[in-house]
């Protein structure tokens, strides 16, 4: 270490302090290497999340790291920070069993603290600083007092090993407990170290700092209660600097490069590490997967290959898997393959569905045999090497997709088996990205709402979107910064916090196992509460960086519906087919095939997007490989090149097709000639280029990353073996330029054929067993009120009723009722709670069903509901089924809940009751039931719609839905698939382009509102989906006095693709209730009137009656027309000026009662629509 340099900063927060830092590591080891500082200490706030990223860029800069952490330490009642520097391995080991211990024993509202005596165990290989500011006994310190006797237990405790930390910051009573710290210092001959408590870089970043600090804090910066903890000092400052600020402190300077010296640890890496997976006595690991996976492949064999079918192909498939056995066994990677086929095998033994592989490793052969992916890959020609490349040293990673219930079973089981201590899910870090990071710097800045929400807005959205990315493509953003001073203050700030570490979370399903506790290897985190299941404080780069190796554990909500439905089918008594096993259906059933390509995709895997639907429409796919290209297919860079018109237009025989070479004929004829899958890539690479399998996965990898000195490399090898395949030069070029240029959007074959699989799957059930289906659809998506809604139209669609929820018959999720009915899952009534549902259910299998509401009161007196459990049962129809109708129930339930209790308490102490009823008997006496009549159809809906977050009987947009039909000539669900034929998706198979919005027209009933700043948001629905509408400030102002919950409207406006709903949106620029409506729009009102022998109403009685209607209503723009029919003839009557309405809802009901609901209609002028969306 170089010490020319007379100072070593050792207290030092990164960015992933998370609360209190903005030094990015990268730029800080460029600042050191700059400043010529030998060494620098990481110490963030009671966390080693950063400790291999500092590591190894402050190693790669020349520069010794130095690991550590401040923890905070408890002791009688007072909290104090304390620096820990690790000095070797057992220094690390024992600060990561602290930091561990602080958040899963000691954390009080959220902080995680250290018990003194904790620490005092734990001090073996480690350094200890105590600040002045905030260090031990800091308040003795700061009133100056030179004697603190109750340091010396903590001077024992770390000998020769504990320094008292001296800073110069320009805080209150500072310079006194410095000057206490010395005299204390020199009288204990404890040494002193001179310290700056970094924070940020540069002395000018110290309002970004601050800003940092506020978005953390939740306060603006103008906030006077805003606590400042900060100096504008805390910056890194140079050698010089610190040896100006202690120039008479000399030694504090000089211990800073003692203090170095001392500290020594290297965190190892590149070393694999995996817990000894058991195998029988006499084998190894190598042997006993050798030896198995040949057992299972001739198993396989056998289940897969007729007889005659064996003969041929047997000598193929044992070769292949020797190829991976030898790849494996060399990698050393045998007891990977072990792990995950045993977990699960455990899996699939304790009936939780595992999906049939993701990613790479569905082209693995040996995967296949051992049960880990269900795909045959010699059968869909997947490639082994796409998966491990014997030519690249790099871990397995298998994903795999578990039924999100029993998931989290998997977990506890692969812990019980290699030790709690030594399994942990993977934390994750989420970072202050371009739009969030623009809302937060406005808000602590002091802007509107509506001010941070029109430049967030103006910011394209892409996963890997930057502000200065976003500047470059969108005009108006670009504009604003430029003239407007307070957005370009805003995106300065926005930009200096981008990207910077804000908050810990957890792995979507990354889990790590170690052959040793974790703590040897990283310390644990959670949150308050959390103790049952912490994650390692290493992302899963970085924990595999240290040998430890990700296992992907991920819930997959399809196979949850998947196995539901199964389970439904199996127990339909109906159906007598109890050994259903989905894995058997035929992958070659027209049928299904024919349902697909008709576009019936909702809650088809990965099918169900408008815009996929539209593809599959033009693809019709007639076989399992063009839902594996489906898949493939369906993806931006696919899209975009237009590659799906190609290849629809190839399969239907409307264009040529041709390959590049005929040695390539094989490779791209599944796919109609076009590029498709990476594993194309690899396969032209071999087949024309001579590369082995792994050369050409280096060959794609390279493609991916466009290096032009790599390329033209790769170029001369392709080129190279071409030649020796008598390839000509030309055509040999013009593959590899394909190649280049299709490497962009080749997809994963193996993701995509596994997954294929799932959709097949789903497609398959949804085709012969639609109501077992969907009941299990809903039941996946019961919380999800807006799918709920979807959904139903899907069953009516497919002739499925819908029954409501019933006490006598539903269960807790949706069930089968019938060969094309679904009985509403007790589950999804708001307010009714899972133990509830559970308690009921089982007091009717044990004692039958409830005959009627003060019985299902008495004998559910145990399970205590509440009234608003009763009456979220009463409005949402649940019993229907007792014999009363809901506003009975609703009128009775007070006494009945009272009289059901009374008989509960009085049963169980053995009296008889006034009512004569006695514990243990069979009878009770007769209940008087006040019956009164059924509430009117907006009130029943409304409450129904309460207790559902639906309408389930009926809608309040039925009554007047063909008028609206008419006015708007669309629904909701129509508006939507127009919007996404039209659209072109850009990352993924539900985010789509962005056009500023085409025009629309709408209607619907505002079953939600809210209001957000200047901007006001409703949804609508009108039976067939629903929708979100937002509202500029001026529009809201204009149009707030119709802006009613439950009222229906008519918006016009534009929709599109909204990034944050993951849905389409309309932007609307008019609205009207339908009284408006009408009174604006309509064009005639048209009364139909046939005047038959047997008709009841005279015409001059007709026409007395009509005039009586019409006449309040004389003072609008509507003409009357009437169709007058008798035995005959028939006449169109078109009424004078005089006679022009306005045509509301009251009028036409009054017409209605006197010539029925057909024969009144209100037609509207389409050209005034026309206007109004352009």
């Amino acid at each position: 270490m170089d010490t020319s340099t007379q100072f070593v900063h050792l207290n030092l927060h990164t960015e992933h302090s998370l609360v209190d830092s903005i030094i990015r590591t990268p730029k800080l080891a460029s600042r050191l290497r700059e400043l010529k500082m030998p060494a620098v200490a990481m110490t963030d706030a009671v966390n080693l999340f950063a400790a291999v990223k500092f590591f190894n860029a402050m190693s790669n800069n020349g520069i010794k790291p130095i690991i550590g952490a401040d923890v905070v330490v408890e002791e009688k009642g007072n909290r104090y920070v304390l620096t820990l520097l690790c000095q070797n391995r057992s220094g690390y080991q024992n600060l990561c069993q602290l930091i561990s211990r602080a958040y899963l024993q000691g954390q009080q509202t959220g902080k995680p603290l250290l018990q003194s005596e904790w620490v005092m165990a734990r001090t073996d290989g480690l350094l200890a600083i105590s600040g002045a500011n905030y260090g031990l006994y800091n308040a003795a310190l700061k009133k100056g007092k030179t004697q603190i006797p109750e340091l010396a237990p903590w001077i024992q405790a770390f000998p020769e090993r504990f320094y008292l930390g001296l800073t110069r910051l320009g805080k209150k009573d500072e310079a006194r407990a410095v000057h206490s710290a010395c005299q204390i210092a020199h009288a204990l001959s404890v040494p002193v170290v001179a310290m700056n408590d970094v924070r940020f870089l540069n002395a000018d970043d110290f309002n970004a700092h601050e800003v940092r600090v506020a978005i953390n804090q939740g306060y603006t910066l103008d906030d006077q209660r805003r606590p400042k903890h900060y100096t504008a000092q805390q910056y890194l400052r140079t050698a010089d600097e610190m040896q100006e600020l202690f120039s008479d402190i000399p030694s504090a300077l000089q211990n800073t490069l003692e203090i170095a010296k001392r500290c020594n640890l290297e965190i190892e890496q590149g070393q694999t590490v995996l817990p000894a997976f058991p195998v029988p006595h006499g084998s190894t690991t190598d042997e006993f997967l050798i030896s198995d996976s040949k057992q299972r492949l001739e198993k396989k064999l056998q289940q897969i290959l007729s007889p005659e079918e064996l003969v041929l192909k047997r000598a193929e498939y044992e070769e292949r898997l020797q190829i991976e056995l030898d790849v494996i066994v060399g990698m050393g990677f045998s007891g990977y393959f072990l792990i995950v086929a045993d977990f699960i095998q455990w899996s699939k033994n304790n009936d939780i569905p595992v999906g049939p592989g993701r990613g790479s490793g569905a082209g693995s052969l040996v995967a296949y045999v051992l049960g880990i992916t269900d795909l045959d890959p010699l059968e869909y020609d997947l490639l082994f090497e796409r998966f491990l490349n014997p030519e690249r040293v790099s871990m397995p990673d298998f994903d795999i997709d578990f039924c999100i219930r029993g998931r989290d079973r998997v977990i506890d089981y692969v812990a019980q088996k290699y030790g709690r201590g030594h399994v942990s899910q993977i934390i994750t870090f989420g970072t202050m990205a371009a739009k969030a990071v623009v809302r937060d710097v406005a808000r602590v800045q002091g802007h509107s709402y509506g001010f941070a929400d029109r430049i967030a807005k103006l910011i394209p959205f892409a996963v890997d979107m930057t502000l200065d990315k976003a500047l470059k493509e969108e005009p108006e953003l670009q504009r604003l910064y430029a003239e407007n001073d307070e957005v370009t203050n805003l995106l300065n700030m926005a930009k200096a916090l981008e990207g910077i570490a804000r908050n810990a979370g957890k792995h979507a399903g990354g889990i790590v196992i170690g052959p040793e506790p974790l703590t040897h290897y990283m310390p644990l985190y959670c949150e308050d509460g959390g103790q049952e299941h912490p994650v390692c404080q290493f992302d899963k780069d970085d924990a595999e960086k240290i040998g430890l190796v990700k296992f992907d554990f991920l819930g997959l909500k399809t196979l949850t519906i998947i196995d539901n439905a199964v389970k439904l089918i199996k127990a339909d008594t109906q159906l007598a087919n109890p050994e259903f096993d989905i894995n058997a259906v035929p992958l070659d059933d027209q049928a299904t095939y024919r349902f697909l390509a008709s576009g019936q995709t909702k809650a088809i895997f990965q099918l169900e997007s408008a815009g996929m639907q539209k593809l599959i429409k033009e693809l019709e796919p007639e076989n399992f490989d063009e839902i594996v290209a489906l898949l493939a297919l369906y993806r931006p860079g696919p899209l975009n090149a237009g590659m799906h018109h190609t290849f629809v237009a190839r399969k239907h025989g409307r264009e040529v097709v041709d390959f590049p070479h005929p040695l390539l004929e094989d490779i791209l004829k599944p796919t109609y000639g076009v590029i498709l899958y990476q594993e194309q890539v690899m396969q032209i690479a071999q087949i024309l280029g001579g590369y082995s399998l792994g050369g050409a996965d280096l060959l794609r990898r390279a493609m991916g990353k466009k290096k032009k000195s790599e390329m033209v490399k790769q170029r001369s090898i392709f080129l190279a073996g071409a030649q020796e395949k008598e390839v000509d030069a030309r055509v040999a070029n013009n593959v590899f330029d394909l190649m280049e240029k299709f490497a962009d959007y080749g997809f994963n074959k193996s993701h995509s054929a596994a997954y294929a699989l799932i959709s097949y799957q789903t497609a398959w059930l949804k085709h012969y067993y639609p109501a077992h289906f969907m009941a299990s659809v809903m039941s996946a998506d019961m919380d999800h009120t807006d799918k709920m809604v979807s959904l139903k139209d899907d069953c009516l669609d497919l002739k499925i009723k819908i029954l409501p929820p019933s006490v006598n018959d539903s269960a807790y999720r949706f069930t089968v009722a019938g060969e094309a009915a679904i009985r509403y899952g007790l589950g999804a009534i708001k307010g009714v709670g899972h133990a509830v549902i559970d308690a009921l259910i089982a007091e009717r299998d044990e004692q039958g069903v409830f005959n009627d509401l003060h019985e299902f009161c008495q004998r559910c007196a145990h399970i205590k509901l509440s009234r608003r459990t009763y009456e979220a049962l009463i409005n949402a129809g649940a019993f229907d089924c007792l014999g009363l109708n809901r506003a009975s129930c609703m009128k009775n339930i007070e006494a009945a809940i009272r009289l059901g209790q009374q008989q509960f308490a009085d049963q169980n102490s053995g009296m008889h009751d006034m009512f004569g009823f006695a514990s243990g008997s069979d009878t009770q006496a007769t209940v008087k039931v006040d019956k009164v009549e059924e509430w009117k159809q907006d009130i029943l809906l409304s409450a129904e719609k309460q207790a559902l977050g639906l309408y389930l009987s009926g809608h309040p947009i039925d009554l007047v839905a063909h008028e609206l039909a008419n006015m708007t000539g669309n629904t909701i669900k129509s508006v939507k698939q127009h919007a996404a034929d039209n659209h072109t998706p850009v990352e993924n198979e539900k985010r789509y382009v962005r056009g500023g919005g085409a025009p629309t027209l709408i209607a619907g009933l505002v079953v939600d509102m809210r209001k957000r700043g200047s901007r006001f948001s409703l949804v609508l629905d009108d039976d067939t989906d629903r929708i979100e509408v937002g509202l500029f400030e001026e529009t809201y102002e204009k149009y707030r006095h119709v802006l009613v919950k439950d009222r229906i409207l008519v918006i016009a406006g534009k929709i599109a693709f909204d990034d944050y709903l993951n849905d389409f949106k309309i932007t609307g620029d008019k609205v009207y209730d339908l009284e408006e409506a009408r009174d604006q729009f309509a064009g005639r009102l048209v009364i139909r009137y046939k005047n038959t022998a047997s008709d009841s109403i005279e015409y001059e009685e007709l026409l007395t009656r009509l005039q009586s209607s019409l006449e309040p209503h004389l003072d609008g723009n509507c003409r009357i027309v009437m169709a007058y029919q008798n035995d005959r003839s028939g006449a169109q009557i078109e009424f004078g000026d005089a006679w022009r309405v306005t045509p509301n809802k009251l009028m036409v009901e009054n017409l209605q009662k006197i010539l029925g609901k057909k024969n009144v209609r209100i037609q509207y002028q389409r050209d005034v629509f026309d206007k109004l969306m352009h």
